[in-house]
């Protein structure tokens, strides 16, 4: 079982940065698959970005690619999402996922443990 508090939203303008941070409960939180899924208002959970067990590997999508940076910090339980030239597109509530799977996916539903989100705001 593992429990995830994201923190770090905010309101920010078009061009700036926030860094968005995930508090993993458990002692086997280096045995999961971590990552980033983003849901705006009428639309569909999308995927963000993710990482592999042991941070070595990393993916993102490509609307996010070359401006936001994924990292875990395993001993401390913790994951982190540096977002810079946030866009108003960016506009999102963001959570922060942990699975079981060796390889993430991008599909919401293959998951398995969830956060409860944190709001990111990007004016223009």
């Amino acid at each position: 079982q593992v429990q995830l508090v994201e923190s770090g939203g905010g309101l920010v303008q078009a061009g700036g940065s926030l860094r968005l941070s995930c508090a993993a409960s458990g002692r086997t939180f280096s045995t999961y698959v971590m990552g980033w899924f983003r849901q705006a208002p009428g639309k569909e959970r999308e995927f963000v970005a993710a990482l592999s067990r042991s941070g070595s590997s990393v993916y993102y999508a490509d609307s996010v690619k070359g401006r936001f940076t994924i990292s875990r910090d395993s001993p401390n339980n913790m994951m982190y999402l540096q977002m810079n030239s946030l866009k108003p597109d960016d506009t999102a509530v963001y959570y922060c996922a942990a699975a079981g799977q060796v390889i993430p996916t991008t599909t919401p539903n293959q998951w398995d443990y969830w956060g409860q989100g944190t709001q990111v705001t990007v004016s223009s």
